[in-house]
């Protein structure tokens, strides 16, 4: 297996390493309780999803 002949410099590894971040997960306001939740899921803290309940949800 071929090896490099020369080591890469600090800066090459870095600006091949630009893209490798993570991007934060994008969060929306649910209509409902106003609590934040992800987009186009059911709401954890109500149970509702496009304006009606899908879920039951404890209280507690």
């Amino acid at each position: 297996m071929p090896n490099p002949k020369r080591r890469h410099s600090k800066a090459r590894g870095r600006k091949r390493r630009t893209h490798d971040s993570l991007t934060p997960v994008a969060l929306a306001d649910c209509p409902q309780c106003h609590e934040a939740k992800l987009s186009h899921q059911v709401c954890p803290h109500c149970g509702f999803y496009r304006g009606r309940q899908v879920r039951a949800v404890k209280e507690g």
